[in-house]
C-alpha cells in the first residue's frame, strides 16, 4: 500500500508531525506552500479571513497526482479554527476517488475539529473516504516534544494497521 503525507509548510510543528509520519510509516512526503507572504498582524488577520471566506490562495505545487497511492495522509494548520487556505484550495484541486484518507491538524483542539470537519467535508464531495483522523496540539511545544507526541499518537491510534492491507 503505498502512502503519502501531504501538509502545509508555513508552521514548523506541522512540518515535524508531518515529517515524523512519513519516516515512521515509509510514506512519501508533499509540501504545500502557500505564495502570499503571510507575515506580521496583517497577514495573520488576511490569513483568518481567507480561511473563514476558503478563498483560493497561489499555492506550489498547483496540483498533486494521487493516482499512485492508495492512503493519504494530509495535514494543515488552522486558522480561526478553518483548514489553512492552501490546503482549501489544494483539495479543491485533487481528485480523490478512491483514496483513503487520515486528517490531522495541529494548534487548539476545538481549532482542530473544525478544520477537520471542513476538510472531511470538502474531500468527501472530491470521491475520498476518510478512515481516521487525529488533531495533535503543538503550541508552545518543543520540536522534540512534538515528535514524540506524534509518534505516541500513532502508536495509541494503531494507524499502521493499514501497512498490511
Amino acid at each position: 500500500m503505498k502512502t503519502c503525507v501531504i501538509y502545509y509548510s508555513r508552521s514548523g510543528n506541522t512540518a515535524m508531525v508531518a515529517r515524523t509520519l512519513a519516516e515512521e510509516l515509509n510514506a512519501d512526503l508533499i509540501e504545500i506552500r502557500d505564495l502570499d507572504d503571510r507575515k506580521g498582524f496583517m497577514s495573520s488577520f488576511r490569513s483568518s479571513i481567507d480561511a473563514l471566506r476558503e478563498s483560493k490562495t497561489p499555492i506550489k505545487p498547483e496540483k498533486v497526482d494521487l493516482s499512485g497511492y492508495d492512503l493519504v495522509y494530509l495535514g494543515t494548520p488552522t486558522w480561526a479554527g478553518k483548514p489553512a487556505p492552501a490546503i482549501i484550495t489544494l483539495i479543491d484541486r485533487v481528485d480523490f476517488l478512491g483514496k483513503d484518507v487520515i486528517l490531522f491538524t495541529t494548534m487548539s483542539r476545538q481549532g482542530g475539529e473544525g478544520a477537520i470537519e471542513r476538510m472531511a467535508e470538502k474531500i468527501g464531495a472530491r470521491g475520498g473516504r476518510i478512515i481516521n483522523f487525529f488533531i495533535q496540539k503543538t503550541a508552545g511545544k518543543e520540536l522534540i516534544q512534538v515528535r514524540e507526541d506524534t509518534l505516541r499518537t500513532i502508536n495509541e491510534k494503531d494507524l499502521k494497521i493499514y501497512e498490511a492491507r
